[in-house]
């Protein structure tokens, strides 16, 4: 099975809510999709704040999303971000990581996506040992 194969949804629900971004003082949208064990997928854009700090990442909205619907289990992680051409993997920061790690089975994938599609996978673990 290829990335796009297993990313397919993911892709295509990140995809649709990436152009929501909030992203004035950074102007680098992402968009995040997670499926959860159920197969539901909960997506998150990132909010942009004139204090980075208090800015937040497309993944916690994400899975503010899904915690909010009562499920704690994510099976797959999709983070599309970058331009179309440019290459760039834009993996979950070290927070995201962190938050991400309280709810992902220990074979959860996480997917890297640039607007022409997937550009490379990871197993969550590779990402945060």
């Amino acid at each position: 099975m290829s990335a796009a194969d297993g990313a397919g949804e993911l892709f295509a629900a990140a995809r649709q809510v990436h152009a929501n971004a909030y992203v004035p003082y950074c102007r680098f949208p992402v968009a995040a999709a997670i499926r959860s064990a159920s197969g539901h997928i909960y997506c998150g854009v990132n909010v942009d704040n004139r204090s980075p700090a208090h800015t937040a990442c497309a993944e916690a909205n994400a899975l503010g999303a899904m915690i909010a619907a009562g499920e704690r289990e994510i099976v797959a992680v999709l983070v599309l971000a970058g331009r179309a051409g440019d290459g760039m993997l834009c993996t979950p920061c070290g927070g995201c990581r962190q938050r991400l790690a309280e709810f992902v089975t220990p074979a959860a994938t996480v997917y890297v996506a640039g607007p022409e599609g997937v550009r490379a996978q990871f197993r969550f673990a590779e990402l945060l040992p």
